[in-house]
């Protein structure tokens, strides 16, 4: 019973951050083990394609319980990241640190994302959470308060975002279980879902023979692949997400975001809840509507999408 929430700005930027950890705190309910957010924000006119940021963990939180031999672990992650880096030619890199296992990185490459990803990913510990000109994932165990407070999301500006709360059923609790999931190594596209996909090994076994990889055991990254690899091929964000009612089998609703669209899909059961709140300048999207009221304390009217159907809206 995990909580989905997104959000989109129309033609501005706002304080998502804020608002998202008020959405999925208003869901901790429904899912206390993770919380998780991918935040979009604005590409400035006239800024470089080939401008990254990347969000990467060197270890996971439990590990750090361990003292100074995976403290020592972290330092010698974060040096080899940062020589394979240079050796790609990745430029002007900056790299901040988040938490003791977290860090942002900020730099410029011309060259094919995927080689990058992989020769950081080949780094024992290492995991890409997200690489965007415009997407950061983050994503780490607790509720949406605590994460808030430990990444200094309150303050974030930007102009779309989703967001997850997690109760671990299946996998474990751990921040490579949490989501979003980003669509790996395709820049900015990210996915939250509640539900369960019964055909994800046939499916994410068709994609592995197409050259993909996954970092997950999670059915919601079968998602964010699956919709990623449809517009690498050429087609539209909302051609892609009608195509996967049909792909998928299960019960399922989920979200997706790109650089300036967020798209919302449920399949032909309607078994799992989605509120829909919008208005000319704003849309909300959660799992209860108490998660949109959080943001908006006043009197709106919101809807229940139908089953089988699939929104896109746009910055």
């Amino acid at each position: 019973m995990c909580g989905i929430a997104g959000l989109i700005h129309k033609g501005k930027q706002a304080q998502i951050g804020g608002q998202m950890t008020s959405m999925l705190s208003a869901l901790r309910h429904r899912g206390p083990d993770s919380t998780g957010l991918a935040l979009y924000g604005a590409i400035e006119a006239g800024s470089e394609i080939n401008s990254y940021v990347m969000r990467i963990k060197l270890a996971e939180q439990e590990e750090t319980l361990h003292g100074f031999r995976i403290a020592q672990q972290i330092l010698e992650r974060k040096k080899m990241i940062d020589e394979r880096l240079q050796e790609m030619g990745a430029s002007s890199v900056e790299g901040e640190k988040v938490r003791e296992y977290a860090y942002r990185y900020t730099f410029s490459y011309d060259g094919d994302l995927r080689r990058l990803a992989n020769y950081l990913e080949d780094i024992e510990g290492v995991e890409i959470l997200s690489i965007g000109n415009s997407l950061e994932l983050i994503k780490d165990l607790g509720d949406a308060q605590v994460l808030s407070e430990q990444y200094s999301l309150a303050g974030f500006v930007g102009t779309h975002a989703i967001g997850h709360t997690r109760m671990a059923t299946e996998s474990d609790v751990d921040i490579r279980s949490a989501h979003p999931y980003w669509a790996y190594p395709f820049a900015d596209i990210a996915v939250v879902h509640n539900g369960q996909l019964t055909n994800y090994w046939n499916s994410r076994r068709a994609l592995e023979r197409s050259g993909h990889r996954f970092t997950s055991n999670c059915d919601s990254e079968l998602i964010a692949v699956y919709i990623a690899d449809c517009i690498a091929q050429g087609g539209k964000l909302q051609d892609a997400m009608e195509s996967s009612i049909d792909a998928f089998d299960g019960v399922f609703t989920y979200l997706v975001a790109t650089h300036d669209s967020l798209g919302m899909a449920k399949d032909t059961m309607a078994a799992k809840p989605m509120v829909l709140y919008e208005d000319e300048n704003f849309i909300a999207l959660a799992s209860e509507e108490v998660a949109i009221r959080s943001i908006f304390p006043h009197e709106i009217d919101t809807t229940d999408p139908y089953e089988g159907e699939v929104r896109v809206w746009h910055h």
